[in-house]
């Protein structure tokens, strides 16, 4: 299974690098440019996971195959993202699978430290969408973590039952890919059906209406 791990991870950062290279393909920018919202994208949720944790070296310092891996999701976008008629629903995509693979990657990484089940929650949702927001403010656009589609919702949804499941006993395997099966199936159905979660409504002053 630590094969397994390890390949859903290089698939989490590749997808993740995919949809930040897409996004700087959007802004038209150069190639030093897709490597680098690329790279950020990537790696950013799990650095920041790494921080807080004390995790150091980062992972990608201590492997740093992945900002490889980065480069070559660059150049393939740079060369091909003019063959692709809908970038942003690429993109979107694209990030989905990563949510769903970086939540489950964080949660695991964040309960071998033995922390409470609310920081390994809190620390996969972290993973799966902090590359997504630099991203998105990289590239001026509105984050997906503040759009109203369930979002972060959908990694916590994810990273929760697979502390629930190893609560139960159930084998690492088990809860691993049971995070990324229901966080990819939240994410996917808000995107497909543009399911969110009620807004906040203001009460209006003096219990009267408000004006329309």
């Amino acid at each position: 299974m630590d094969t397994l791990f390890a390949a859903l991870d290089l698939a989490g950062v590749f997808v993740f690098a995919i949809s930040g290279a897409l996004a700087a393909s959007r802004k038209q920018l150069d190639i030093f440019g897709f490597h680098f919202i690329a790279t950020v994208t990537a790696i950013g949720g799990g650095t920041l996971r790494d921080v807080l944790l004390g995790r150091t070296p980062v992972f990608w310092v201590e492997h740093p195959h992945f900002i490889w891996l980065t480069g070559v999701a660059a150049l393939v976008v740079y060369f091909l993202a003019p063959a692709v008629q809908s970038r942003e629903k690429l993109l979107i995509w694209a990030d989905a699978i990563g949510l769903a693979i970086f939540a489950a990657g964080g949660t695991i990484v964040t309960q071998q430290t033995g922390a409470p089940p609310g920081v390994v929650i809190l620390m996969g949702a972290v993973s799966a969408t902090f590359g997504g927001l630099i991203r998105d403010i990289v590239c001026r656009e509105m984050p997906l973590l503040l759009r109203k589609e369930i979002y972060i919702t959908a990694a916590a949804a994810g990273s929760a039952l697979m502390v629930v499941l190893e609560q139960l006993g159930q084998p690492v395997e088990v809860g691993y890919l049971a995070c990324v099966v229901v966080t990819f199936v939240i994410r996917g159905l808000a995107i497909r059906y543009s399911l969110s979660l009620p807004a906040y409504r203001p009460r209006p002053a003096g219990g009267g209406t408000v004006g329309t």
